[in-house]
């Protein structure tokens, strides 16, 4: 069983194939000072190798702690006998979650689970991370960009949103939206973009009001606007669902929800 106890720092070893592949000095300083000043409130996570710990998760907390001389860490110690799999799956997916991981970060780690796992599907990758579908597509988009792509994502030139934009496309076409970002466009623009460069010649049917009811609850949802795409009516339900989110961590309901988009809309138009 896993046991939290106290080791000092010299016991600790960083896992070279960890999720995490950037460390930022000056967020590190940050840290480390704040770890001085309340001590260490989060326990590292690390399995025993010889006299050692490997380092699950933790990394940015033990450098913080190694360039301060803070002595002693807490640790959550797993138990022996899990296999290399279980190991990693535990790593990226405690990883995946945080918010400071960048996009490149994020996508190497997806890929690293795949590679794990060559009978997975995205659908697998989903459910063991427990994120949506539309959220591990876009992560795993820049396997579907060009070179040029990728390398901007590793530089923190572009984001996974803008990776998803251009994703699949002709490389002539993605280096044409990779130009537009890298001159200011916003994502917005490089979506648009994006759909007009898959549509191509093909004519877009467009309707004023969707209405679709869902086979799973029977719940109709219905969509009305000045020629609605398919994928104006993708990017309005995916809109919509991060507001119903941010309403519902808020502690907000459906009716206040609704409230505040009407808002939200009354002040756009005005």
């Amino acid at each position: 069983m896993a046991s939290l106890q106290t080791k000092p720092r010299e016991w600790f070893k960083p896992d070279p194939k960890q999720p995490r592949k950037f460390y930022d000095e000056d967020e590190g300083n940050r840290l480390g000072d704040d770890m001085l000043a309340r001590g260490v409130l989060v326990p590292l996570l690390a399995r025993p190798e010889g006299n050692h710990g490997i380092i699950i998760d933790g990394w940015r907390r033990w450098m913080a702690a190694c360039k301060k001389g803070i002595v002693e860490l807490p640790v959550i110690i797993i138990e022996k006998g899990q296999t290399e799999m279980e190991v990693r799956g535990i790593q990226i997916a405690t990883a995946i979650h945080r918010a400071d991981l960048t996009g490149f970060e994020k996508w190497m780690a997806c890929k690293e689970l795949l590679s794990l796992n060559p009978d997975w599907q995205l659908a697998d990758l989903a459910k063991f991370l427990h994120l949506g579908a539309p959220t591990i597509t876009k992560l795993m988009s820049p396997s579907k960009g060009s070179k040029a792509w990728q390398e901007a994502l590793a530089n923190g030139q572009v984001g996974i949103g803008d990776c998803y934009a251009a994703a699949g496309l002709p490389e002539a076409e993605q280096a044409a939206l990779l130009t537009m970002k890298l001159s200011g466009a916003s994502r917005d623009d490089l979506a648009q973009a994006g759909r007009k460069h898959r549509n191509g010649s093909k004519p877009s049917i467009k309707l004023t009001r969707v209405k679709c009811i869902l086979p799973s609850s029977g719940v109709s949802i219905i969509a009305s606007g000045a020629e609605l795409s398919l994928d104006d009516f993708i990017e309005s339900l995916s809109e919509a669902q991060k507001e119903a989110r941010k309403a519902r961590d808020n502690g907000g309901d459906i009716k206040s929800f609704q409230a505040v988009l009407k808002a939200k809309n009354k002040n756009r138009t005005e």
